[in-house]
C-alpha cells in the first residue's frame, strides 16, 4: 500500500520534424496579402435577388460613396472573422453574407423597429 509513484518528466520538444516548407517568409506572406488586397478589390460586395427586391419595394437606393462604406465594412468585418454581419449605414440595415460578400436583405428605418436579428455573428456600423 505504500508504492511510491514516480513521474517521469516529458520532453517539451516535437516528436516530430516540422515542415519547413509550410512556414510563410516575409515575401510570400506580403505577396499573398496583396492578393488578398486585389481580389477584395475585385470582387465587391453584391446584392442578392432578395436584397433587390426589398430594395425596389422600399425604394432604397445608395450612392457610390455608400457602397463604398459598405464594401469597407464588409472588408472590416472579414478581417475580424465574420460570417454573417448586420451592417448599419445611417437609417438602413443590411444582413450581409461576408463569406459570399453579398447583401441578403435590407431594411429601412421603418422596419428595424421591434424586428430581432437571428443567425448573425458580427454587427458593425458604416
Amino acid at each position: 500500500m505504500n508504492e511510491r509513484l514516480t513521474i517521469l518528466p516529458q520532453p517539451l520538444l516535437p516528436t516530430q520534424a516540422t515542415n519547413r516548407s509550410s512556414r510563410s517568409t516575409p515575401g510570400k506572406t506580403a505577396q499573398s496579402f496583396e492578393q488578398t488586397l486585389a481580389r477584395q478589390l475585385e470582387n465587391p460586395v453584391g446584392f442578392s435577388r432578395h436584397a433587390l427586391q426589398r430594395m425596389e419595394h422600399r425604394g432604397i437606393k445608395f450612392s457610390d460613396s455608400e457602397l463604398q462604406r459598405l464594401n469597407g465594412a464588409v472588408d472590416l468585418v472579414q478581417t475580424k472573422g465574420g460570417r454573417d454581419s448586420l451592417v448599419l449605414m445611417d437609417n438602413t440595415a443590411l444582413v450581409v453574407s461576408v463569406k459570399n460578400r453579398q447583401v441578403v436583405t435590407v431594411l429601412d428605418q421603418t422596419q428595424l423597429k421591434d424586428n430581432v436579428f437571428t443567425n448573425i455573428d458580427s454587427a458593425i456600423i458604416a
